[in-house]
């Protein structure tokens, strides 16, 4: 399959255009000698390790969500293409997997911010937390105001310390993300879940695949999250 047909599913998708003036999505890699891709890989992040493993599995491709700031020269022998923030921004993108992977993608989603997703959904906080622990065992909360039940509950997969105002104005009780900051978390006035950048974002994975489609082989790097409990 030629890899400009893979990367235009991929943008119809989540368009380049919808990325943060920050972000670095789309080719970081383009080799020009290798246009049909016959096998790709499919990571997280791009490491030292990943290229490794995909040219030691015959791999043309690698597509990543995180984006790179910095190529080093030893990868660029390998096409490379990353899909970010206009992933994350995208209606089935990272936070919308997050909630269909939680088993929650039933409920009332109400899109307050390109980023933030809340859902309507009634429950306990011990009950939630058990949720939560199915994809990230060792998940963090935060309670300031000894919440018990939950009404709405607010998403951000990812880094989404920025949110927590944004996401208690528009009332939810609740933010689950996948990074947080010390003094933010100190003053919410709503319960917060740090579940890890890694397991909030990994599960998207499987998204790029479908999009693809079939006609190639599709295999995912070995990767973990650099945290491990002590």
């Amino acid at each position: 399959m030629d890899k400009y047909e893979i990367v235009r599913k991929v943008e119809e998708f989540a368009p380049l255009e919808n990325q943060e003036a920050w972000d670095c999505s789309g080719w970081a890699v383009n080799v020009n000698r290798y246009d049909e891709i016959s096998k790709i890989m499919l990571c997280l992040t791009v490491t030292d390790d990943v290229i490794h493993q995909a040219k030691e599995q015959n791999c043309d491709m690698i597509i990543s969500h995180h984006p790179l700031f910095f190529i080093p020269i030893e990868w660029k022998d390998i096409n490379v293409y990353c899909s970010h923030t206009n992933l994350d921004k995208s209606i089935g993108g990272t936070t919308d997997t997050l909630i269909k992977n939680l088993g929650l993608a039933q409920y009332k989603t109400n899109f307050e911010h390109d980023f933030l997703r809340i859902i309507e959904y009634k429950t306990t906080l011990d009950d939630f937390s058990k949720i939560i622990k199915t994809i990230s065992p060792n998940a963090r909360v935060v309670n300031n105001r000894n919440i018990k039940t939950l009404d709405k509950i607010a998403f951000c997969a990812g880094s989404g310390s920025e949110f927590i105002a944004k996401a208690a104005e528009s009332g939810a009780d609740c933010l689950v993300t996948g990074d947080l900051k010390f003094h933010t978390s100190l003053e919410s006035p709503i319960v917060l879940y740090d579940i890890g950048h890694f397991e909030s974002e990994i599960l998207v994975l499987p998204v790029f695949k479908h999009l693809i489609g079939t006609g190639i082989e599709i295999i995912y790097a070995r990767e973990k999250s650099p945290f491990e409990p002590i």
